[in-house]
């Protein structure tokens, strides 16, 4: 789950090599064919974030690094995970990360 897997979806459903931003940005304009790209992304996303919450059933998933700044994700995965959690009820939240694209190397940083 990257900026290049979504640039690569968009390349096989356009043939456009757009940048992920250029992506996000013509989906928030109504572009079908990138808002089309963005589901797809968070359909791929929601499979493989419902084996974390079947395994480990966390009360938070934060997501991390560029992506996470494409705001429709929060809206799109939580819809995407009901038929690959387990449970009848999805309580996981799925969260932007409080400081931005760099929470990660901020994050580290700290530890040093």
């Amino acid at each position: 789950m990257s900026g290049r897997g979504l640039q690569q979806t968009y390349m096989e459903l356009t043939g456009n090599g757009s940048s992920p931003v250029e992506i996000a940005c013509s989906a928030q304009n109504g572009d079908t064919d990138a808002r089309t790209c963005i589901d797809i992304y968070a359909k791929q996303l929601a499979r493989c974030l419902s084996t974390i919450i079947n395994v480990i059933d966390p009360h938070i998933i934060v997501l991390g690094g560029g992506l996470s700044n494409i705001s429709p994700l929060y809206e799109l995965v939580p819809q995407h995970l009901e038929g690959h959690v387990f449970s009848d009820e999805i309580q996981t939240k799925i969260v932007p990360p409080a400081f931005g694209d760099a929470s990660g190397a901020l994050g580290a940083a700290c530890l040093w």
